[in-house]
């Protein structure tokens, strides 16, 4: 089966991450998928941002979690990139976009989606019930992945729908994976590259999909491709698409 390759949070390596634009840009590169990351706000709406807090990636400042999702609508989430060689000042627009507005965005194409719950440093109380209602009502059927480093999120998640394809994100060694796929239900596990490249041997008789984060060299997604790993995840996704392709026309 031909190794997919993930947008990380969009194009994030040119265009502002997690943004309308930044998902526009990485189908049109022609994704397999999104790998996106999600917060709650104060009103329990579940948006899209990758941090705790604006401060970073946008204009505004403060946690997500004390901000009502008005108050965060008020911030620009581009005006922060203008280093980006395709930058424009309408950039400037983007906005933190909600869940349901990425889910509506993406009705008419068909890619999968792994959306990746930040609770290992925030409790948010409830966020797991609200992102399976929203995928449920707006999520067109689509192929979703859920994965977090804080593994009661994912107990959760199943708990509450068995039929919910879960994925635990690690970046140190993990001890017996086939244990945890097994014993959690896992769908996959999300690795980190550098465990991947440190040595082959750790992925042969793993059960479940393995998707390799973050990958963005020209070597290493090639390796990754003679590995044949399940998915790439890529800041680089037109990159990571050239190379899989091209290696398709001499094989």
């Amino acid at each position: 089966m031909e190794t997919k390759i993930y947008g990380h949070r969009g194009c994030m390596g040119i265009y502002p991450e997690n943004t309308m634009i930044s998902f526009k840009k990485a189908i049109e590169q022609g994704v397999d998928g999104l790998e996106i990351d999600v917060h709650m706000t104060s009103d329990g709406e579940i948006v899209v941002i990758h941090d705790e807090k604006l401060d970073r990636t946008t204009d505004g400042m403060g946690y997500i979690k004390n901000l009502s999702l008005a108050e965060i609508k008020e911030y620009s989430a581009g005006a922060k990139f203008p280093h980006f060689p395709h930058y424009d000042q309408s950039w400037e627009l983007e906005r933190v976009p909600t869940l349901q507005e990425l889910l509506e965005f993406l009705a008419p194409y068909d890619i999968e989606l792994n959306i990746e719950l930040k609770t290992y440093l925030v409790d948010y109380e409830g966020i797991e019930e609200k992102v399976l209602k929203v995928v449920k009502q707006y999520g067109n059927n689509r192929n979703v992945i859920y994965s977090s480093f804080h593994l009661p999120t994912l107990v959760r998640m199943k708990k509450l729908d068995p039929s919910s394809k879960i994925a635990l994100l690690y970046e140190h060694q993990l001890p017996h994976p086939n244990d945890y796929i097994q014993t959690f239900d896992m769908e996959g596990l999300h690795i980190s590259k550098r465990i991947v490249l440190m040595g082959n041997h750790y992925l042969k008789n793993l059960n479940g999909n393995i998707r390799v984060w973050t990958v963005n060299d020209e070597y290493e997604i090639m390796h990754l491709l003679d590995l044949g790993v399940d998915a790439i995840i890529s800041d680089y996704p037109e990159k990571a698409l050239r190379i899989r392709n091209a290696r398709k026309l001499y094989t």
